[in-house]
């Protein structure tokens, strides 16, 4: 599969780039609004085609699918014009700014016929995919699940990420993660209840703390934030047990990562080689458009994920509880 990137940010830099570089797949052609940019890196990462605006990279035909990892408040306008293209969307997370915006994207681009993929990398991870059957297959009915994604943000007034225009926010940038491990293994919660704080008045929230609810009487603790060191994990407790995965979400590429659990009175500690999710998820993403499916976080669980982020959003405003629907 032949990919051109719009945006030369510094997770497609980074991150998708050198991913692609070790798969079957090519990044055939990258856009910037600025040409120089976009040629720089071109010729850094020897991509045989550059432009200096998105439209054109769309007009590509030597491009099967688009990589969008443009700050958040652009990810709807942006994949919809790929679709119109007909070009299959592999789009950074989250899909959009909100669930109804999530809707809309999702039916745009099954009206063009194209693949719509959100990239939570972390759940093409076969540590992930170790957790998922573990707690599926020996673990009895589970009832909390506690996940966490920091990092410090610090020195970059200017970020994206806390701009309220493109949609910044920990929530948005890192506790997306947390609520989609939290749904992974508890699957959607019945209400939600959330804290936040703008320590920079930057007009989004530099941190969040949140519980989700379940008719079950089960929970999941959500943390977020961009206030303290870096942290990135999540723990599934039964009754007979619990699983913990540390370095959960952006798992190093070049080292073996563990994941540790306490079953049955069983303890045990498994290893997992160094991998590059991000090439697993370009092959899903992949294999979803030559056999015409859904992939894993494709529309449908965006829309999900984003429901229940929206109603973490509408709790803090309001100081009370939120269901969701």
């Amino acid at each position: 599969m032949d990919i051109g990137i719009i945006s030369t940010a510094d997770i497609a830099r980074g991150s998708l780039i050198p991913a692609l570089e070790g798969s079957d797949h090519d990044v055939a052609a990258i856009a910037s609004r600025d040409a120089d940019r976009a040629r720089a890196v071109a010729d850094d990462h020897d991509i045989p085609r550059s432009y200096g605006s998105y439209e054109a990279l769309f007009e590509d035909e030597g491009i099967d699918g688009v990589y969008n990892p443009l700050p958040n408040g652009l990810h709807a306008e942006w994949t919809k014009k790929a679709a119109d293209a007909g070009l299959h969307v592999l789009c950074e997370k989250p899909l959009t700014e909100d669930a109804e915006a999530a809707r809309e994207v999702v039916d745009h681009c099954a009206d063009r016929g194209v693949t719509l993929m959100e990239a939570f990398m972390y759940r093409y991870h076969p540590r992930t995919e170790r957790a998922v059957e573990l707690a599926r297959e020996e673990l009895d009915e589970i009832r909390s699940v506690n996940a966490s994604f920091k990092f410090p943000l610090y020195g970059r007034p200017d970020d994206v990420r806390l701009d309220p225009g493109l949609a910044g926010g920990s929530l948005m940038d890192v506790g997306c993660y947390a609520v989609s491990a939290a749904r992974l293994f508890l699957g959607d919660p019945d209400s939600a209840y959330a804290h936040t704080d703008d320590s920079r008045d930057s007009g989004v929230d530099t941190e969040l703390a949140g519980v989700l609810e379940y008719e079950s009487g089960a929970s999941a603790r959500v943390a977020c934030g961009f206030d303290t060191q870096l942290v990135q994990r999540y723990r599934v407790e039964a009754s007979n047990g619990w699983i913990e995965v540390r370095d959960a979400f952006d798992a190093p590429t070049a080292e073996p990562v563990e994941l540790e659990y306490r079953i049955d009175g069983r303890s045990g500690v498994e290893t997992f080689d160094a991998i590059d999710q991000y090439r697993l998820e370009v092959d899903h993403f992949a294999e979803a458009i030559e056999a015409g499916e859904e992939p894993r976080t494709g529309g449908s669980e965006a829309i999900a994920n984003m429901q229940v982020i929206d109603a973490l959003y509408e709790s803090a405003d309001r100081g009370a509880p939120v269901s969701i629907e």
